[in-house]
């Protein structure tokens, strides 16, 4: 007998949690022996400047929804899209939501400005960048600093030009079938996937319309993105790993891709740690080091999440409807 939607859920979201509880008893034991460094004066000063320097970030990811909702024409304020952005973020890394706070984020705005469709789409968009940004990074430093694509580092090198190049194909691909007019009409209205490939539509639509914010949308994109990166040389700062500004500027972006695909964990959890020990190990770090790093991007973006959590229950109360 299959069970309900609610109870599917419920099913998948205790199998998560379950998940990723099991994850880091597999990979905490594995960092204990690097984690006591960045306790120390000399090198937290890495780790609160990695902190302070991911909550720019956050405050450049709202920037960036806030041109997509212009070219949407979409009236908001930044400050009250920050709770939205926040409230979504402690949902996607600490609950073990199949809900996800990308699509908290469309019901809140929607709840407040009545438009459902353009309030989704503004979400789908705003993601979307960093599927052009976070490629177009790796492949401007690879070609900035070719040294990476020599041993030892070739082999992670090439395997961030094939993740690149497959996520910018994919892109290309999703953009083409959504700019089709015809295509436009046909999916008003649906539901699914296909209201997904709807907003990137109706995106498309508006940015022809309004090259300048699409240019704004891209420049905060790319702002994001690389804090992000920053964020995670700092933290290997803090490790006293051997890595240089170049190498994390190619690999991070990778990282980043693979850890937003569907994963049985909160937060990627191991997906992360998984890639830092690919990508590193040529650089001289050891797995164990690797996995302290991915951890420790970790609890800075678990850190940052927290100021979401007032935002998220005050929301609960103030907007019982979302739910």
């Amino acid at each position: 007998m299959i069970p309900p939607v609610n109870g599917r859920r419920r099913i998948l979201a205790f199998a998560r949690a379950a998940a990723t509880l099991a994850m880091l008893v597999v990979l905490l034991p594995r960092a204990a022996a690097y984690v006591r460094p960045v306790l120390m004066p000399t090198t937290l000063a890495w780790l609160l400047s990695a902190v302070a320097v991911t909550m720019v970030a956050i405050g450049l990811a709202t920037l960036r929804w806030h041109r997509v909702l212009a070219a949407l024409d979409l009236r908001s304020r930044l400050s009250s899209l920050l709770p939205h952005y926040l409230a979504a973020l402690f949902v996607s890394n600490f609950l073990p939501t199949t809900i996800g706070g990308d699509l908290l984020r469309a019901s809140r705005l929607s709840s407040t400005n009545g438009e459902t469709p353009r309030s989704f789409a503004s979400v789908v968009l705003e993601r979307l960048t960093g599927w052009v940004v976070l490629p177009v990074i790796s492949l401007v430093t690879l070609a900035i600093n070719p040294g990476l694509l020599r041993p030892p580092l070739d082999r992670a090198s090439h395997l961030v030009l094939v993740i690149s190049l497959a996520t910018l194909g994919s892109l290309g691909v999703v953009l083409l079938g959504a700019s089709s007019p015809r295509m436009g009409r046909r999916l008003q209205a649906q539901a699914g996937w296909l209201r997904f490939v709807n907003a990137v539509h109706l995106g498309l639509t508006r940015f022809r319309r309004q090259p300048g914010v699409a240019l704004e949308v891209l420049v905060a994109g790319f702002a994001y993105q690389l804090a992000m990166v920053l964020a995670a040389f700092l933290a290997a700062k803090a490790l006293g790993l051997p890595v240089s500004w170049t190498a994390v500027l190619a690999f991070m972006p990778a990282v980043a891709i693979v850890q937003v695909l569907p994963a049985p964990t909160i937060g990627g959890l191991g997906i992360r740690e998984g890639a830092f020990v690919l990508f590193l190990h040529p650089l001289g770090v050891s797995v164990d080091q690797a996995i302290t790093l991915g951890l420790l991007v970790y609890g800075i973006n678990l850190a940052a999440s927290l100021l979401g959590a007032p935002a998220f229950a005050v929301g609960n109360r103030t907007a019982g409807a979302v739910a």
